[in-house]
This record gives structure tokens, C-alpha cells and sequence, in this order.
């Protein structure tokens, strides 16, 4: 095995306990994963394209001794640090956005139209530096059990690349699994952390309507998609919610309207897109059924027709309180005593959901707003960037969550040498 270098530098004076050296092990790597951070941010590639990025993650884990497995698809890898049965594994997202990057800065993107603006970027950086920095416990002799680093493709498609690596049988041999994710309405150096679910459940909806079109002149010979699909717009979300509890949080919104390119021509085709979210498994469960329904009945007036195609997304993701403690108690020891916060659930949507139909887990909120910055730069923006600290605090909360999850199942409070 390739050394590290990092555990035998002159001077060090580190502590016998594996958890107490991730700190200062994970801090010499800041600059190295800034630096590997903005390089991903700058070539961002979309889901199930991410050549480059599954190849630097690869170089970098085999610079580090590692032997990384590539994903059947031929993006995505996984990587296993340490030996035995007890496994835990950490999970990053390494897929960008088809959004065009706003910012004046040196790593802005180089594609055009394309984007790291859910922070993917940050999750690889910091999955990969949890993995340099336990490589180095490894080779110490202080890691206890084997920890697998999953750089997952396509999460941002549905129902997203979490299914791919599940289907390769990449943790299969896991006890649970971890992640954190990008938040910018937490500042950096705090973690939020939530038992039960944290996310809510995402889908697609397409609805396609169809119908005699015409000259405006003779409005009564033809069917008014366009008016049509007015009232589908206001209509649907507010059925909706009248058709479940209201608990469950349904929410509807619209991305894309399109019909017609002539101010006096009444369209045969016009089409409607956007997504449904809810905060239960049971509304999930009903959604794509009501959907179809009320959509018929809402279009039948105008004479239309309803053509809805119900794309499945993900479930939400349910935190298993043992391993969400297990993240709180990472950030405590590797931050300070008042790194973690309290965080809500979201209406956004995770296929990590899809792991923890499988083993236990949970999913953290990175912080990565700057101290008192007043305007936040939101997920899914083109503006989004983050507070950089955050890529090497992530990455020993990670670290530290992975040796924890060890020694809670070891019996140990901590790891520590035999030495």
C-alpha cells in the first residue's frame, strides 16, 4: 500500500484515539480538497455522464493506496477502506444540474448550461477526504472494521442512481449507511440532524392534453387547451389537497407550461410538467391514482382530453434514530459541543431514501452559509456557492460518524489502538 505520509509527519503529536485524531488528520487535507472541490465544480457533468469525475475520484483514492471498483454503468465507483465483516458505509452524490452557472468566480463552470448547484461538488470532496483520512487510521492501525465509500451517480435523476448501486449489491455487506447534504440556511461548522423523516417524497408529473384546435375566431369549434390547461394549473394542487389528510403536506407545483406559437390559432396539443412532493408514505402511496383522476375531471368541461404520465421519484428519507444519534455525536466530537442543530423536514426529494429501504441510516444537513450572510444562495440556483470550510468539516464528521458506527456495534465508546 501506497503510504499516506500524514500519520508520520515530524512533530505530531496526535492521541492514541482514532476519533480524536480526525480533526487534525482531516484539517491537512482542507486546502488538497478545496482545491479537488473546485475543480469538480468547475467540470460538471450530469447524471450517468459523469466520466471525469468517477476518473479523478478513482486517480485520487489509488494515489491513496485504495483499490476503487467503478459502478457496471461506468460512472459512479465505490471504494472499501479498512477490512473485517463490520461495515459501515458513506455516501456522496456526484451528478450536476442543467442549470447555468451565474457566478464570477475562477471555478465557475466551464460547460455551459450545466452546474454543481446542489453542492455535489462539496459531497464528493467530503466523502473522498473522510476516506484519505481513514485510510491514514487504517494504516496506523487504529481503524476497526471496514468502511465503504459510495460516489453514487445521478442522483438528480428519477428515480435516481441510489437504485443502480443498490443493484450492483454495494451494500449488501453494509450495517448502515450515512450522508450529508449541502444546506445553505445552516451556517457553516453546524450540522442538522433529525430523527425520522427529514425529506419528503418526490415525483414527476406529466400531463399531456389533447383536443380539435381552430382559429380564436370560432372558439366553439375547437377545444381551449390553453384554457384548459389554466384551470388544470390552479385546479390540481388545490383538488389534491382536498383528497388527503392535510398532514401529509402535498404539495404541487408547476415547472413548464407549453401550448401553441400563434397568437390567433387555438392548439391541438398542449402539455403541463412539474412535481409532487408529501411528507408520508401513505399520500405517496395514493398520489399517482388521484392524480390521474382529477385530472380527467378537471379537463373534461373544456372537452379535452388527459394524457398523464406518473413518473415514480423517491419515498422520503426516514432517519433511524440510533444512526441520526450516531451523526449528532460525530459532529459533538469533531466540531465542538454546539455544532448540531435541530433542522425540519423538507420538501425536498433524496434517493438516499432508497438505502434505507435496505439498511439503517441517516442523513445529515451540512451548513454552508457564511457567518452572517444575509442573502442566502439557494439549492437548484445558478447563483449557489457555499462557505468552503465546509468541504473538510464534512468530510471528518463523516469519518468520525463511520469510526463511531463502528464501535457502537464493537462494544467500544471508542476505537483505539492495541499499540
Amino acid at each position: 500500500m501506497t503510504s499516506l505520509a500524514h500519520d508520520s509527519l515530524p512533530g505530531d503529536e496526535l492521541p492514541g484515539d482514532a476519533v480524536a485524531q480526525v480533526p487534525a488528520r482531516s484539517a491537512r487535507h482542507a486546502a488538497e480538497l478545496v482545491a479537488f472541490r473546485r475543480d469538480l465544480h468547475a467540470h460538471p457533468e450530469l447524471g450517468y455522464a459523469e466520466v471525469r469525475t468517477t476518473r479523478v475520484v478513482r486517480e485520487r483514492l489509488e494515489r491513496a493506496g485504495l483499490r476503487p471498483v467503478v459502478l457496471p454503468g461506468g460512472t459512479g465507483l465505490w471504494c472499501d477502506v479498512g477490512r473485517g465483516e463490520r461495515a459501515t458505509a458513506l455516501r456522496a452524490d456526484i451528478d450536476a444540474l442543467p442549470v447555468a452557472d451565474l457566478k464570477d468566480v475562477p471555478y465557475r463552470s466551464t460547460h455551459e448550461g450545466t452546474a454543481h448547484a446542489c453542492g455535489h461538488d462539496v459531497h464528493t470532496s467530503a466523502v473522498l477526504g473522510a476516506g484519505l483520512v481513514l485510510a491514514e487510521l487504517d494504516e496506523a492501525g487504529l481503524l476497526r472494521g471496514r468502511v465503504r465509500l459510495v460516489f453514487q451517480p445521478a442522483e438528480e435523476q428519477m428515480p435516481g442512481g441510489a437504485l443502480d448501486v443498490i443493484a450492483a449489491q454495494v451494500i449488501e455487506p453494509v450495517d448502515e449507511i450515512f450522508a450529508l447534504h449541502c444546506d445553505p440556511r445552516i451556517e457553516v461548522g453546524r450540522i442538522g440532524v433529525r430523527e425520522g423523516p427529514i425529506t419528503a417524497a418526490c415525483d414527476r408529473i406529466k400531463v399531456v392534453l389533447h383536443g380539435p384546435g381552430g382559429h380564436t375566431a370560432r372558439p366553439h369549434l375547437t377545444t381551449d387547451l390553453v384554457q384548459a390547461l389554466g384551470t388544470l394549473v390552479t385546479e390540481l394542487p388545490a383538488a389534491l389537497a382536498k383528497r388527503v389528510d392535510p398532514r401529509s403536506g402535498l404539495s404541487v407545483v408547476w415547472g413548464r407550461v407549453s401550448a401553441g406559437s400563434a397568437p390567433n390559432a387555438i392548439p391541438e396539443r398542449g402539455e403541463l410538467e412539474g412535481t409532487l412532493r408529501c411528507l408520508d408514505t401513505e399520500t405517496w402511496n395514493s398520489a399517482p391514482m388521484l392524480v390521474r383522476q382529477l385530472a380527467d375531471t378537471i379537463v373534461a368541461p373544456y372537452g379535452a382530453s388527459a394524457e398523464v404520465t406518473y413518473v415514480r421519484g423517491v419515498p422520503p428519507v426516514d432517519n433511524e434514530a440510533s444512526c441520526a444519534e450516531v451523526l449528532a455525536e460525530a459532529a459533538r466530537r469533531s466540531i465542538g459541543p454546539r455544532a448540531v442543530v435541530p433542522t425540519p423536514q423538507s420538501l425536498g426529494g433524496e434517493d438516499f431514501a432508497w438505502y434505507l429501504e435496505h439498511v439503517p441510516g441517516a442523513l445529515g444537513r451540512l451548513g454552508t452559509a457564511a457567518p452572517r450572510e444575509r442573502h442566502s444562495r439557494d439549492l437548484h440556483q445558478g447563483s449557489f456557492d457555499v462557505d468552503e470550510a465546509a468541504v473538510e468539516l464534512g468530510a471528518r464528521v463523516l469519518a468520525t460518524a463511520a469510526l463511531l458506527a463502528l464501535a457502537r456495534t464493537a462494544g467500544a465508546d471508542d476505537l483505539a489502538s492495541d499499540a
